[in-house]
C-alpha cells in the first residue's frame, strides 16, 4: 500500500509540527499575489534567474553538468548543440516552459508524466518509455563496495502503478481528507519509489512537484528555483528519501521525514522570496541578490568556480563585480590571486 493509498484508507494523522508548517506556507501563499504586484522588472528577472538555475540544479543534481560557460547558449541559443548533456539541459528548459505556460490547466496523468519524461530525455530512445527492466537504487562506496538502497516497483508492474498513482491522486485532489501540500509531497515519494523510468526519474519528480504546486496556488517556484533549494540541501535529501521508502512496498513506511522535507523547501523558497522582494527599494538588482544569496548559503571557503556553479544565470563580470563591492565593505576577504584563488565570508551575515 503506497503513500496516497494510505491516505485514501485513512491511515495516516498529520503531526502536530507539521500543521505549524502547513500554516505558515499557507499564511505565505496569502502574501503571495501582495508581493507579485509590486514589482514586475525585478519579477521577470527572477522568472529568468528561477528558469535557469532550475534547469541546471535539477540536471546536476543527477549527474548531467553543463561548463558554466555553455549554459544560456544550451538553454536559449541556436539549435546545434555540443552533447547529450546540453541537449537534456534544453530538453528540462522546454518542460519547465510547457509547465509554467499550462500551470494548474496541465493534469496530472500518466500521458502528462510520460511526456514530461520525454521532453527531459531529449529524444533518447528511452524517452517517454517505462523502463524496460527491473532496476534497484544502488549505492556506490568509496572503496568499490556497493548496497541495495531500495528495490523499485518491477519494469513488469510500472504502468498499472503510474496510472494508479495518478489515479489516486485525481480522487484526493479535489477532497479535503488530505492537506494539498501534504498529498502533493505523499504522491512525489510514490512517483520516486515506483522508479519507472531508466534514466530522468529525480528530474521528472521535481517537475512534477512544481506543477503540482501550482495546482494548488503555490506559485513561488516561477521566481525561486525549488531544483536549486533542493541540491544545496541533497544530502538532507536523499537521507529523508532513504528512511521514509523503507518498507514502502509493504506499506508500512514513515512518510513523515520526506514529506516534511519538502514542505521545508517550499518554506524555504516563500523565505527567499520575500526577503528578495521586500528590498526591492535598495538600488541594487536581482543578479545581485541572487550572488548575495547564493553566497549565505557557502559554508567555509569559496572560489568563484563555485559562485559560477551557484549561479548560472549571472555572469561572471557581475559576480566580480558583487565580490569587489564587498570586499570594499570589509564583508567578504580574497585569501590569493587568480582564478583559483579562495574567498571567505567575514563576520555574521
Amino acid at each position: 500500500m503506497n503513500t496516497l493509498k494510505r491516505f485514501l484508507a485513512g491511515l495516516d494523522s498529520i503531526p502536530t509540527a507539521m500543521s505549524w508548517q502547513l500554516a505558515d506556507l499557507g499564511e505565505a501563499k496569502g502574501r503571495q499575489q501582495l508581493f507579485i504586484k509590486q514589482t514586475p522588472q525585478k519579477l521577470k528577472a527572477l522568472r529568468e534567474n528561477a528558469l535557469v538555475e532550475s534547469a541546471v540544479s535539477s540536471n546536476r543534481i543527477e549527474g548531467v553538468e553543463v561548463a558554466p560557460d555553455r549554459v544560456k547558449p544550451a538553454l536559449f541559443g541556436k539549435p546545434h548543440l555540443r552533447d547529450r548533456s546540453e541537449e537534456e539541459l534544453r530538453g528540462y528548459r522546454r518542460a519547465l516552459d510547457w509547465i509554467h505556460r499550462e500551470g494548474a490547466g496541465l493534469g496530472i496523468t500518466e500521458t502528462c508524466i510520460l511526456e514530461l519524461h520525454q521532453l527531459i530525455r531529449a529524444g533518447a530512445a528511452d524517452g517517454g518509455r517505462y523502463k524496460e527492466k527491473d532496476s534497484d537504487i544502488i549505492e556506490k562506496y568509496p572503496d568499490g563496495r556497493q548496497r541495495v538502497r531500495f528495490r523499485t516497483v518491477t519494469a513488469k508492474k510500472t504502468p498499472a502503478a503510474v496510472r494508479g498513482l495518478a489515479g489516486d491522486w485525481t480522487r484526493l485532489e479535489g477532497e479535503s481528507r488530505v492537506p494539498d501540500l501534504v498529498l502533493m509531497a505523499g504522491f512525489n515519494l510514490d512517483f520516486l519509489c515506483i522508479h519507472p523510468f531508466r534514466g530522468g526519474n529525480g528530474r521528472v519528480s521535481r517537475l512534477l512537484l512544481l506543477l503540482q504546486s501550482y495546482h494548488f496556488g503555490y506559485e513561488v517556484g516561477r521566481y525561486i528555483s525549488l531544483e536549486r533549494l533542493i541540491e544545496q540541501n541533497k544530502e538532507r535529501y536523499y537521507e529523508t528519501l532513504e528512511i521514509s521508502s523503507r518498507d514502502w512496498h509493504e506499506g508500512k513506511h514513515d512518510p513523515w521525514p520526506y514529506v516534511n522535507f519538502l514542505l521545508f523547501i517550499l518554506k524555504e523558497a516563500y523565505r527567499e522570496f520575500e526577503d528578495r522582494l521586500g528590498r526591492f527599494g535598495e538600488p541594487r538588482g536581482a543578479k545581485t541578490d541572487v550572488v548575495m544569496a547564493s553566497l549565505r548559503g557557502m559554508r567555509g571557503r569559496f572560489r568563484m568556480a563555485d559562485l559560477q556553479a551557484a549561479c548560472p544565470a549571472v555572469s561572471v563580470d557581475m559576480i566580480r563585480r558583487v565580490l569587489k563591492d564587498l570586499r570594499c565593505d570589509g564583508r567578504v576577504q580574497c585569501l590569493g590571486r587568480g582564478r583559483s584563488a579562495e574567498w571567505e565570508r567575514k563576520g555574521k551575515w
